[in-house]
């Protein structure tokens, strides 16, 4: 197989391997076997539940369980035992990385320990998300019970609906591991993606439908709201991609009877948007928080409080500029976990490296901080921008067949598949490269 050293491998070349590599075709069928079996558990029932009952509180406005229904692949909607889905476990990272921010136990296991402190933390993520998966259980399991069939007592359907969901939950998590280990790409991202692209044919449905139905301005709405889509889709791919790039130059160095080796130059990229979709999804758990809390205890100030922050409310405005600020905010927090200028310029300085113009220490450190402030606050910007302008524009036509399948789908959508085409892509060239060696 002929192929250049130099570049990316193409098409053909990555569907080449996939074919003559075992490694790659296992990894390639170990995760859509898996992501096939989450699948399938979304559509087994859970017993004792009025479906009829369920679906008229959906047409009602149950906006909370309609949001998240996307994240779980229509599992809250069919009431599966895979209902909640990755969920519990989003929701323990969450907490897990704020707490690393807060708890210098946690911050010394995730930066001083290595792959055994990364290895504890990943525990205690998963002890974190079996606690919250059973209050979310718990929670969904009191929502249900007035659609309860008759002849159950009550303790007995909550115990069990919820220990149907816990259950299911705590297996998909395993799945997800299991892929991010044994497949490819990020198993938890992976189980989000196959999630939120189940729901786009009824979407494009509906759609479709309304188009037949509707008059000229309704066809004019829905092709402006699909240009915006596809606006939007080219501006997640240049915030998911684009990133600066500092030059670095390496210092001249005698290397025994070989002489003096010429300075390198070279340089470091720092992402434009270092939190990938990290902070969409963020912001997303955090805005939907209140109404999660007051649909457990029917506080009405908190019931008033989730109604200002509903997308579809009559203050829609008051949502987006708290979304806006939340993807900024954790834009900032999550580029802080990601990037350390001070162990960046550390490491320079150990390998003999410096910016040009730049003194090697603690100055290359507030360089680089200053720089990756600037990107993350651009990043942030264009992000929060790029989240919202769909469902404005979803407001101003009236289409809104595609609800919840707005910008944070897509933000998720494109940034896993780059993700995991980029995993693809660094397996074929390490098996480019080991071809290389044994000729």
């Amino acid at each position: 197989m002929l192929v250049s050293r130099g570049r990316n491998p193409s098409a053909g070349e990555i569907l080449s391997q996939l074919i003559q590599s075992k490694g790659l075709r296992d990894r390639v069928l170990t995760t859509l076997g898996l992501l096939l079996l989450v699948r399938l558990g979304i559509y087994i029932p859970m017993p004792g539940i009025d479906r009829v009952a369920f679906q008229q509180f959906l047409s009602q406005g149950g906006q909370l369980i309609g949001f998240l229904d996307i994240f779980t692949g229509g599992g809250l909607s069919t009431l599966g035992v895979f209902a909640l889905g990755i969920l519990p476990f989003i929701n323990a990272s969450i907490i897990i990385q704020l707490l690393t921010a807060a708890l210098p136990q946690l911050e010394d296991l995730q930066k001083n320990e290595g792959e055994a402190g990364r290895r504890k933390i990943a525990q205690i993520t998963r002890y974190v998300a079996l606690g919250w998966g059973i209050l979310q259980s718990l929670v969904f399991a009191l929502i249900l019970r007035q659609y309860a069939t008759e002849g159950l007592s009550e303790p007995v359907f909550v115990i069990q609906t919820a220990l149907a969901l816990v259950t299911g939950s705590m297996v998909v998590m395993w799945i997800s591991e299991v892929i991010t280990e044994r497949g490819i790409g990020q198993g938890a991202s992976l189980v989000i993606f196959v999630n939120i692209v189940a729901t786009l044919p009824k979407a494009l449905g509906s759609t479709i439908e309304l188009a037949q139905s509707g008059d000229r301005s309704t066809v004019g709405g829905i092709v402006v709201l699909v240009l915006v889509f596809l606006l939007t889709i080219v501006g997640i791919i240049f915030v998911q991609e684009g990133n600066r790039r500092i030059p670095i130059v390496s210092a001249k160095r005698q290397v025994g009877g070989a002489g003096v080796l010429a300075a390198r130059q070279s340089y470091l990229p720092l992402k434009l948007n270092a939190g990938g979709v990290m902070p969409i999804i963020f912001a997303s758990a955090v805005v939907f928080l209140p109404l999660t809390i007051a649909n457990l205890t029917r506080n009405p100030w908190l019931i008033k409080l989730a109604g200002y922050l509903n997308p579809n409310s009559s203050t829609p405005w008051l949502y987006a500029l708290v979304f806006f600020g939340l993807i900024c905010g954790f834009g900032f927090f999550y580029a802080s976990l990601t990037v350390n200028p001070v162990d960046i310029a550390t490491n320079l300085k150990r390998s003999g490296v410096a910016i040009p113009g730049v003194r090697p220490g603690s100055a290359t450190a507030s360089y680089l901080s200053g720089v990756q402030n600037r990107l993350t606050l651009l990043g942030g910007l264009f992000l929060g921008a790029v989240a919202i302008i769909p469902s404005a524009v979803e407001g101003a036509t009236q289409v809104r067949t595609f609800q919840g399948l707005g910008a944070t789908s897509l933000l998720i959508l494109v940034g896993v598949a780059i993700d995991t085409a980029k995993q693809v892509q660094t397996y074929v060239i390490s098996q480019r490269y080991e071809g290389m060696v044994r000729e």
